[in-house]
């Protein structure tokens, strides 16, 4: 970092995968962290004592971001623990497989209020200290699903309209937070190779059709998406708000 800032940073789903990997990597004695998981204490542990050995300070919490009231939880948690909130990683979520006919209407209910909701709940409180911070961020975590359907076989209604519905509220905040500073942006994970006890929504028959169809010929690793995230959070990044990231090898070109 160019300067002594300090931040404090939220990161819900940072047991596994992507969220342990941006955890991991954004980690250090600048960096206050509060991780989020659902239910994977132990894996979240584990995850917490490597950005503790890394020089952070880091609280966990557990909860299912589809209850309205964890967001809002989650900020009180960090401004108790640290005082502020500076930047926030909304990146838990799930993929739902389930055609149109055997999905219901809950289940669309229970995708919107886990992600894009979430992701409004935490930012709305949060806004305080994102509108004062010095170094204020938000990231909020895709799917190819939002722009390309049944790339190798695969189809992802519910999750497909959720993770669109973020990427126009990313648009909208990073608008209203502008004048104060702090950038608002999406990122966009092609087919990510779970890791850590995350679940996977493409089974491991469908990984080489996945390959397949991404024109890199790999899949991306949870290591590239948190590279991206690190950046955009970076104070380097100040000028970059409002953008929509793909790290997807090439799946989104065609």
């Amino acid at each position: 970092m160019t300067d002594t800032l300090k931040r404090t940073l939220i990161v819900t789903g940072a047991a596994s995968g992507i969220g342990a990997a941006i955890a991991r990597k954004c980690a250090g004695p600048d960096t206050r962290l509060l991780l989020h998981t659902g239910k994977n204490a132990d894996t979240l542990a584990a995850v917490a004592q490597d950005c503790i050995a890394a020089g952070s300070q880091v609280i966990t919490e557990l909860g299912d971001l589809s209850d309205p009231a964890l967001p809002a939880l989650l900020v009180s948690r960090a401004r108790t623990a640290f005082g502020t909130v500076d930047q926030i990683v909304s990146n838990a979520g799930k993929a739902s497989k389930a055609p149109f006919g055997q999905f219901s209407h809950d289940d669309l209910i229970r995708d919107f209020a886990m992600m894009p909701g979430a992701f409004a709940g935490l930012v709305t409180a949060a806004l305080p200290d994102l509108e004062t911070s010095p170094w204020g961020r938000v990231v909020a975590i895709s799917s190819f699903v939002a722009h390309v359907h049944g790339k190798a076989g695969t189809s992802f209604p519910t999750t497909s309209a959720a993770k669109a519905a973020i990427e126009a509220l990313v648009e909208a905040l990073a608008l209203q937070l502008a004048p104060m500073g702090t950038t608002v942006n999406s990122v966009v994970p092609g087919f990510t190779r779970k890791q850590g006890g995350g679940h996977l929504a493409v089974t491991t028959d469908t990984l080489s059709a996945a390959m397949a169809a991404t024109p890199t010929g790999r899949l991306t690793e949870p290591d590239d998406i948190a590279a991206t995230v690190a950046f955009l959070l970076s104070q380097e990044a100040g000028q970059i708000t409002g953008t929509t990231v793909h790290v997807d090898g090439g799946l989104t070109l065609g």
